[in-house]
């Protein structure tokens, strides 16, 4: 996952204040109807499945069925949803921005520019966050924190959001993410020695440890010792204190994904293997975004219930979103992590190395395996949609759609870090 760049001395953990906003149980948000979520163009994408050539078999828009009641919303009539066509707006097309250019053939859709008013206020509370709640990195690496351009990126990602409260809890518990990943894992102290038990330490910030009394106080100590515990124990801290309780033990199991994701990875670095492509991807359905859209509910003030999230079909579309947002990650920070020391795995490396292709037609192949993944995230999606067409679903399965749309839009925008390779 993109990192926020280097972290800092140690310092004690302070308590978060008391947040403003109210429980996902009770957020004093607008319901929301299912004749508004007919006429929403999101959920009339999800609805309709992928665009473009070669995927109108995919699309399930004409096999679904009338909406049932939704018991978590007010009974309402809630008549069929008939999905007009992709608006044109969600073709695929390259983006004209002069802040960076897409991935060429990479299918994506444009977002619109992410509230201004809102980037600037999420950004400064997060600085003030970091630098004063957990004293996350030291004054000389301020500016490798503001060209991480987090704000944007979780405007972008969440915009159904409630208020900018809601936004930090997303934006919070994303810096501490890459904290965790930049300083245990990558190149701003992290090594493969020994990761396992930083990890499983760092992780007893999220699913905490319960133990006996003469244990405890030591435990508890180390919630403070270093920069990336910090910033878990007080993002969670945060999250839980909005979330309810199915949602929080949700973000805890995907955060377990994502560590032993991590683990792989490390083990793989130290006996210096370079796995098969299939090995590749299977590491990074686990070291992976995942976590980031599957709170989208709790961003947006509502809850998707557990028994909904858990339905298979809605995990295979959860698990698809996250692994081509991932894999835009390894397109767009290709020479970036080129030119870090070592030989670092990305899906254009291991094809090369494992097809025996080149730089070049290596990186092609990597962009429609993201294509693939992308049309059959759209494809699962709507068959969620069409067999369970509940106006939370929806709701839901639209978050996680922007949510990889709005990945795919910093990941371009964000010239600070990544560049394109000469290949075109």
């Amino acid at each position: 996952m993109p990192a926020p760049g280097p972290l800092g001395p140690t310092a004690p953990a302070q308590q978060p204040p008391t947040p403003s906003i109210p429980s996902a149980v009770s957020a004093a948000t607008e319901p929301v109807t299912p004749s508004a979520l007919a006429a929403d163009p999101g959920i009339r994408r999800i609805l309709g499945g992928p665009t473009g050539l070669g995927t109108s078999s995919l699309s399930l828009a004409r096999a679904l069925r009338p909406p049932l009641p939704d018991p978590h919303l007010a009974a309402a009539p809630t008549p069929a949803l008939d999905p007009a066509p992709a608006p044109e707006a969600d073709q695929v097309r390259p983006a004209s921005s002069s802040e960076g250019p897409v991935v060429p053939g990479l299918y994506h859709h444009p977002v619109p520019e992410p509230d201004p008013g809102r980037v600037e206020e999420v950004s400064r509370r997060i600085k003030r966050w970091a630098e004063d709640e957990v004293q996350l990195y030291p004054e000389e690496w301020e500016g490798q924190f503001d060209g991480f351009s987090v704000g944007r990126y979780m405007v972008a990602c969440h915009p159904d959001a409630p208020g900018v409260d809601h936004l930090m809890l997303a934006t919070r518990l994303m810096v501490a993410e890459n904290a965790v990943d930049d300083c245990y894992c990558e190149d701003h102290g992290g090594s493969p020695i020994g990761l396992g038990g930083r990890i499983l330490l760092a992780h007893t910030t999220l699913d905490h440890l319960h133990t006996t009394p003469e244990y405890a106080p030591a435990w508890e100590e180390s919630l403070g010792s270093d920069a990336p515990r910090r910033a878990y124990r007080s993002a969670m801290d945060y999250f839980v204190r909005a979330a309810t309780p199915s949602q929080a033990d949700r973000y805890r199991h995907d955060m377990a994904r994502l560590h032993m994701g991590y683990l792989a990875e490390a083990a793989w670095a130290q006996t210096e293997y370079v796995p098969e492509v299939w090995e590749y991807l299977a590491m990074r359905q686990f070291n992976n975004f995942r976590p980031c859209p599957t709170i989208t509910d709790t961003v947006g003030g509502y809850e998707l219930p557990a028994d909904l999230h858990a339905l298979p079909k809605m995990q295979r579309a959860i698990a698809l979103a996250g692994n081509a947002a991932t894999i835009v990650n390894d397109l767009y920070s290709y020479t970036k992590e080129l030119d870090s020391p070592g030989l670092h795995l990305n899906l254009p490396v291991v094809i090369a190395q494992r097809e025996q292709l080149s730089e070049r037609d290596a990186y092609v192949k990597a962009v429609e395996v993201h294509n693939q993944l992308m049309h059959a995230f759209e494809a699962a999606a709507a068959e969620v949609a069409a067999e369970c067409p509940l106006p939370n679903v929806l709701r839901f399965l639209k978050g996680v759609a922007t949510w990889v749309d709005g990945n795919h839009d910093w990941h371009r925008t964000n010239t600070y870090r990544y560049s394109l390779p000469d290949f075109w």
